[in-house]
């Protein structure tokens, strides 16, 4: 078991695979796994859908924030982040001083089919559609790409595939204390 010098930070769209990737690799890498969504769902006892209805997108965004003061006195883990996590300018900052950002991309396409249906993305509710998907993932993209210390192209690849590369980014020597 390698010792992390920091937590990974897996970033990217929603349905691009990030929770199904944290699994894989933290089994891997034999680090425990943080999913922020399932996270604040279960400190709140309510689901996202339930938290936007109720609370406000505005509450759910602070509570992310809030989950970062957390993990920051942990040992280093896997985590996996939902889709609009980086997109406060201070969440990428305490990620970076903690950690190394992952970006997972993929298609809208590809993100269509994995999530169409799914009736737990409260911000595509009513815009279930490849159309309305890049249009949200060419506004959050640069942010994206911006946080990003690694990019990987999910498209084609088994979440397995994927913890791999990452396994390989962090045997390299960076983000490892060997």
């Amino acid at each position: 078991m390698r010792k992390l010098t920091g937590h990974i930070f897996l970033i990217g769209f929603m349905g691009v695979g990030k929770s199904s990737v944290a699994d894989e690799l933290s089994r891997k890498i034999e680090k425990t796994e943080i999913d922020t969504d399932k996270f604040i769902e279960e400190r709140l006892k309510m689901t996202i859908p339930e938290i936007f209805e109720k609370k406000g997108e505005e509450y759910f965004r602070k509570c992310e924030s809030q989950i970062l003061l957390y993990i920051s006195q942990l040992s280093p883990r896997v985590v996996s982040c939902g889709g609009g996590f980086v997109m406060n300018p201070l969440n990428v900052k305490k990620m970076k001083r903690i950690g190394t950002i992952v970006l997972l991309k993929a298609t809208p396409e590809s993100i269509y089919e994995r999530v169409k249906d799914s009736t737990d993305r409260p911000l595509l509710n009513g815009n279930m559609n490849v159309e309305y998907i890049e249009k949200l993932m060419n506004e959050r993209m640069p942010v994206y790409e911006k946080a990003a210390d690694l990019i990987i192209d999910t498209d084609g690849m088994t979440p397995n595939e994927v913890a791999q590369k990452i396994d390989k980014y962090y045997s390299s020597g960076l983000g490892v204390e060997r």
